[in-house]
């Protein structure tokens, strides 16, 4: 998920809260968790990183507990990924602060307090449009456009309906489709990495949702956006990008007129601040909680809880094991509301090169494979 009102990686004038900033003039030093690889790796087949080669995985928990029982370390809760403590690192309140994170953290502030009076104004219509507004946005715009089709090239739209499904996107208020899609695609580059824009190696609320509001890190992270150019070369992207935040506003206006107040409320408050929390769980629980059947050298889980809201973006394990894929549950029980729908439009003649994992590509990626 991108910067909710401009790209990180776009620099603004600094805004500082207190003391100089430190200026860091090297990467922050790699923190080790139980399964920890750098993006190299995970190309080769699985195997623990050299430095405990010599030690089998069970004894690999038992060192890092240790670790964690002697102060090193400290365990997200009710996981087994150890994140190593930084001593170096700045207080919240000591860093710099861009116009854009004081903007980010306004804007979901605000629809989450927005939120809060949903009790004293329901209604049946209000709850209506927050649900439909949750399938239009959440499943057609960001799991389906933004995710599967503009950032991994999963299967091919006629433009007019790409086009569409990347404005629903746009509603979602996570960013036009050119950050979105920028940053998501340096997540699977750099994942569970230093380098990563969005891993629980920097705590669960770093990657759940803390990272939007400190655009400098992401920036020293990844350097400058380079890795969007079959977007930005598009007009209707350069338009939504240069207009983004006008047409979530828009929504609201027309919302209000229809509706009134409840509609605001449950349209725009309730239903963006839960797209926002089934998606942010795909990066922060979906790399903390689960299983994995996949040899994908990163703490990618499938987590079924987050798969069923966030329509099976939780197989995220297997999305990780074969990012191109259209489909991500590829078990027949795992529940994929976004592959359902792209095997309708592919049915219609709509969804083209829909690409899926061979047989082949998974004997080579399974955990017992040698």
């Amino acid at each position: 998920m991108a910067s909710l009102l401009s790209s990180p990686l776009t620099k603004t004038k600094p805004l500082r809260l207190s003391s100089p900033p430190r200026t860091l003039t090297t990467p922050p030093s790699l923190n080790l968790t139980r399964i920890s690889f750098t993006n190299s790796q995970k190309l080769a087949p699985f195997k623990l990183p050299s430095l405990v080669s010599t030690f089998s995985e069970k004894s690999l928990k038992r060192d890092v507990t240790a670790a964690a029982e002697s102060g090193d370390y400290r365990r997200i809760m009710l996981s087994d990924v150890m994140v190593k403590k930084k001593t170096d690192k700045v207080p919240w309140w000591e860093r710099e602060w861009l116009a854009m994170d004081f903007g980010a953290v306004a804007v979901v502030f605000s629809l989450h307090v927005l939120s809060l009076l949903a009790p004293f104004h329901f209604n049946w219509r209000a709850f209506s449009v927050a649900f439909g507004l949750y399938i239009v946005t959440g499943l057609l715009g960001v799991t389906l456009s933004f995710h599967r089709n503009l950032s991994h090239k999963s299967f091919k739209l006629p433009k007019w309906l790409e086009y569409l499904f990347a404005y629903c996107g746009a509603q979602a208020l996570q960013g036009n489709p050119i950050d979105w899609v920028s940053t998501h695609r340096y997540h699977h580059q750099f994942c569970d990495s230093d380098r990563d824009p969005h891993s629980p190696l920097d705590g669960f609320w770093f990657s759940h949702m803390n990272w939007m509001f400190d655009a400098n890190t992401i920036t020293q992270r990844v350097g400058e956006r380079n890795n969007v150019g079959d977007l930005e070369k598009q007009p209707f992207y350069q338009f939504l990008r240069s207009t983004y935040i006008w047409h979530p506003v828009a929504l609201a206006v027309a919302l209000y007129a229809l509706g009134g107040f409840p509609f605001v409320v449950w349209g725009m408050g309730v239903r963006i601040v839960w797209v926002y929390h089934i998606t942010w769980l795909v990066n922060s629980a979906c790399h903390v909680w689960g299983e994995q059947a996949w040899n994908t050298g990163d703490l990618s889980k499938n987590n079924w809880l987050v798969a069923a809201l966030a329509f099976g973006e939780g197989w995220h394990n297997n999305h990780h094991a074969f990012e191109f894929s259209a489909r991500h549950g590829l078990e027949w029980w795992q529940l994929d509301m976004t592959w359902y729908v792209v095997n309708f439009l592919q049915a219609l003649g709509l969804a083209t090169d829909v690409k899926l994992p061979s047989e082949a590509q998974k004997q080579r990626m399974a955990l017992t494979s040698d």
